[in-house]
């Protein structure tokens, strides 16, 4: 286990500050899926996206045709 991993008594205290008391035989489930949604955003932040736009900038109306089939 990595020093950046939560461990199921911190998740535990973490939910705790937030005011959400979990059960004991939640915590180390709490703490996995906690470790696994920061493994996949650590993937998202080194994605070089360059210059693409917020998704409001997309207009599909101004988008051009010019496809063939």
């Amino acid at each position: 286990m990595s020093a950046e991993e939560l461990t199921p008594s911190e998740a535990a205290r973490w939910a705790a500050r937030g005011g959400l008391l979990l059960p004991a035989d939640r915590h180390a489930a709490i703490a996995a899926t906690a470790n696994h949604i920061h493994s996949v955003v650590a993937v998202l932040r080194e994605l070089n996206l360059g210059d693409t736009p917020p998704a409001p900038a997309y207009r599909a109306s101004q988008e051009r045709r010019d496809a063939t089939v």
